[in-house]
């Protein structure tokens, strides 16, 4: 609260990132304390099933959602009042302008005029921008709060020997694509790996997959981790990859972790990752296959 105080309120702290950085240092410190063991969750870190039950989920097929929704969108826009939408958008756009008008009310009526929410937004947008949230990386709190102190060094020791192998530490990419809007658990690998000797890049949120990749590219990754929260793995990974050899670099891995039902595994095995982590996985033993795995891939490409 004082640090808030300190900023000139919950505004102003929002928008250097405080707030948000202080929930990802807790969310930081809770995850060590469940992957070391301290904190149970029953089911994933205490009393885990020998064998999971497959889950009955519903496959849904992304590309017709988005193609239906495409078409309900022209549909919308064919049938409305034109003019009409565009002079309550211009009324918004006015109304934040002069700081006049009640612009809940305007967009109101722009909804009823059949307008769409990228385009209310972009109304208001026009004048104001559009928030992009501050990229912070925080350190040493994952490693400070984990108390198997022998498992970080093994992972730092793999670090090092792969710095002298390679002449630089394997660097990651941690990726947020698609409509996942949940990054708090990317920001924790985030943490955790950098803890255990990775360098890390942090993806904005909402990237395409060619978005991605070029990222990947251009700060010359290893490794890219999806972190995938939405069910759209089985969509945007395979883009990925596809993304990547398109720009000559099929040698940076795509690996994946998130809500991933067991019976996808395959799937996203056989359309290019070398590693897929569920719920439930500890993050030093994360990193430490990753390391295994990028070392054996590199020691390949060096024998080829």
């Amino acid at each position: 609260i004082q640090e808030i105080e300190s900023l000139g309120g919950m505004a102003k702290a929002i928008d250097t990132g405080l707030p948000k950085m202080r929930i990802e240092e807790a969310a930081a410190r809770r995850q060590a304390r469940i992957d070391s063991g301290r904190e149970a969750i029953i089911g994933i870190n205490k009393y885990r099933l020998d064998k999971e039950d497959p889950l009955d989920i519903l496959d849904v097929d992304n590309t017709a959602v988005r193609e239906a929704q495409i078409r309900r969108l022209e549909q919308l826009r064919a049938n409305r009042d034109e003019d009409r939408v565009q002079s309550c958008l211009e009324a918004i756009t006015n109304a934040t302008e002069s700081g006049e008008g009640n612009l809940l009310a305007l967009a109101l009526e722009a909804a009823r005029a059949r307008a769409s929410l990228g385009e209310i937004s972009f109304a208001v947008e026009k004048v104001c921008g559009r928030h992009k949230a501050v990229i912070r990386s925080i350190s040493g709190v994952y490693s400070s709060e984990f108390e198997d102190d022998d498992v970080i060094k093994e992972v730092r020791q793999m670090a090092d020997d792969f710095e002298d192998m390679e002449g630089r530490r394997p660097r990651i990419m941690i990726a947020k694509m698609g409509q996942d809007g949940h990054d708090r658990g990317a920001k924790v690998i985030a943490t955790s790996f950098a803890d255990m000797g990775f360098d890390v890049d942090i993806g904005p949120l909402f990237q395409t997959p060619e978005e991605t990749a070029q990222d990947a590219v251009d700060n010359d990754v290893h490794i890219v981790g999806f972190s995938s929260l939405a069910a759209g793995h089985k969509t945007l990974l395979p883009q990925l990859v596809d993304e990547l050899n398109k720009r000559g670099r099929g040698d940076i891995l795509v690996a994946i972790g998130g809500v991933i039902p067991a019976q996808d595994y395959e799937f996203l095995r056989e359309h290019g990752a070398v590693a897929i982590f569920g719920p439930g996985t500890v993050l030093p033993v994360a990193a430490k296959k990753l390391l295994e795995t990028l070392t054996a891939h590199v020691q390949d490409e060096d024998n080829d």
